[in-house]
């Protein structure tokens, strides 16, 4: 227990001396981060409204798919990835490997499916008189997904807070595609990984708080957004 004492001691006090390499991984980890959400929630919003919305052929076999993706491993994802930036890869000419953008793109594929999945349950549990009814007020496709997307809003909101949660603390990506370099794309969790295994237990304690911390207010702002909107 003592361990865990001094552990958790040395991380306070390297938080709160505001130690630079501890506060890089953290500065990395919110910059792609909130990146690879805004990534997600921009394509997954508008796939999964359709995929909840319209009947068309083939759309179990989508829906499957998309449900199929939430239990994708993150090394998967980091080794499609890879395969897809390396210099031999289709994609290696772009010299992303090993930069922020290379763990954005796999980010943004590891929280697409889920603001897709839970998108499409949002807009399936909606009222069904709903679209006859906006059809019967002349609504366009466009008033009809911006009303669809109000009604659904805390569903939404909840959607782009589980997708974060996964995305900030996934490390088989972060790992595979960004490298861990320090000061340029190790991040917190990648950080933890490291540097535990080389016994700085302090280090991985206090990015291990801040990650709590994150998602602590992730939550908290959905909450008060939440009580807001209701208000």
């Amino acid at each position: 227990m003592d361990y865990i004492g001094e552990g958790l001691a040395q991380a306070l006090n390297l938080l709160l001396q505001g130690d630079p390499e501890t506060y890089s991984a953290i500065w990395v980890t919110l910059r792609v981060s909130t990146a690879s959400i805004l990534f997600s929630l921009i394509l997954g919003i508008p796939s999964g409204f359709l995929l909840g919305h319209y009947d068309f052929a083939g759309k179990n076999a989508a829906r499957l798919l998309v449900d199929t993706l939430l239990s994708l491993p993150t090394v998967v994802i980091g080794l499609l990835v890879y395969t897809l930036l390396s210099r031999q890869g289709p994609l290696g000419e772009l010299g992303f490997l090993y930069t922020l953008p290379a763990i954005c793109i796999g980010q943004t594929i590891l929280g697409l499916p889920i603001v897709m999945a839970l998108t499409a349950a949002a807009v399936e549990s909606l009222d069904q008189r709903l679209p006859p009814l906006l059809l019967t007020l002349g609504a366009s496709r466009k008033q009809m997904l911006l009303t669809t997307v109000w009604e659904s809003r805390f569903s939404l909101l909840a959607a782009a807070v589980t997708a974060y949660g996964r995305i900030v603390s996934e490390v088989g990506i972060s790992m595979m595609v960004g490298g861990n370099i320090k000061w340029y794309t190790r991040t917190i969790t990648t950080a933890i990984a490291l540097e535990t295994n080389k016994g700085r237990f302090s280090f991985g304690i206090a990015l291990g708080i801040v990650l709590l911390l994150i998602a602590f207010v992730v939550n908290l702002a959905l909450n008060i957004l939440k009580k807001r909107t209701q208000a």
